[in-house]
């Protein structure tokens, strides 16, 4: 049996890059000393600030974000790899001022081995009387993305990208034994949707879906759902926080689990083509 020792970061992200890093060091560091070889982190895990006059100052590119050097060095440090969720940093796109909402694949050696930016951005309107529009700041990306790690295929999403299941079907038909979900649900979607959604697109793709989640009160006046939760192969849920507090969550994932569910209910082999009615 092939096995995968995985921690999920569940924090709550304050304003700025240094103190996003402050905020999760002590959590990688807790998970890599609970032998979690691969820790995952949420959407926005370098700064979550939505008022777009104090981002414009403090929002830089990758390469010069604080906490996205800080957790590179943290994995070469104590020898993990490590997903950033995603990290808020400029898009390199000097047509457009908008952001990249980017999730960064970090190796055991502190290199960057993959991206991905958010395809879908969040424009909505909720029942509650609450709006977003993300694509005023955020620039979305451009294509789907799976990355090789030493323990499978890993598919890449990003919070409002769940309810889109032809990129989770897309993924999975690349080879993505795990997809991540980071997120920074809202708690009205999430109270009703979140983790529905995410046993949806397991079930559907065969994969684990490793979602982290932001929680709690933020510094910008948002407010998040948390509840991370790691679901496997065939739906089952294998660990969830239930609650909204910076936390830890960890599971042994039995990598096998994906073929074995693929095998009993071959779906990603079976579509057919068909044109609307």
């Amino acid at each position: 049996m092939t096995t995968l020792d995985v921690a999920l970061i569940q924090t709550r992200t304050p304003a700025t890059a240094a103190e996003g890093l402050a905020h999760l060091e002590p959590l990688v560091r807790q998970a890599a000393a609970g032998g979690a070889t691969f820790i995952l982190t949420p959407e926005g895990s370098n700064l979550l600030e939505q008022r777009r006059d104090r981002r414009d100052g403090v929002v830089t590119t990758e390469d010069a974000d604080a906490a996205v050097l800080g957790l590179r060095a943290l994995a070469a440090e104590l020898g993990v790899w490590l997903l950033i969720g995603s990290a808020i940093v400029a898009s390199g796109h000097e047509d457009d001022a908008r952001a990249a909402n980017r999730s960064l694949l970090i190796d055991a050696a502190g290199q960057v081995v993959g991206r991905y930016d958010k395809l879908h951005v969040f424009d909505v309107d909720l029942p509650n009387g609450e709006a977003y529009r993300e694509s005023a700041t955020i620039r979305p990306g451009d294509g789907a993305q799976v990355a090789d790690t030493p323990f499978g295929r890993l598919g890449f999403a990003i919070c409002y990208d769940v309810r889109f299941p032809h990129l989770f079907r897309q993924l999975a038909k690349a080879g993505a034994d795990m997809i991540a979900v980071p997120a920074a649900f809202t708690v009205q979607t999430g109270e009703a949707h979140w983790e529905t959604l995410l046993r949806a697109r397991a079930i559907e793709t065969g994969c684990f879906v490793l979602a982290p989640a932001q929680g709690g009160l933020h510094a910008d006046g948002r407010r998040t759902w948390g509840r991370s939760i790691i679901v496997g192969p065939w739906g089952e849920v294998i660990a969830r926080a239930d609650h909204d507090e910076p936390c830890v969550l960890t599971a042994t994932l039995d990598m096998d689990a994906v073929s074995r569910a693929r095998a009993a209910v071959p779906s990603l082999r079976h579509d057919r083509a068909f044109d609307p009615a």
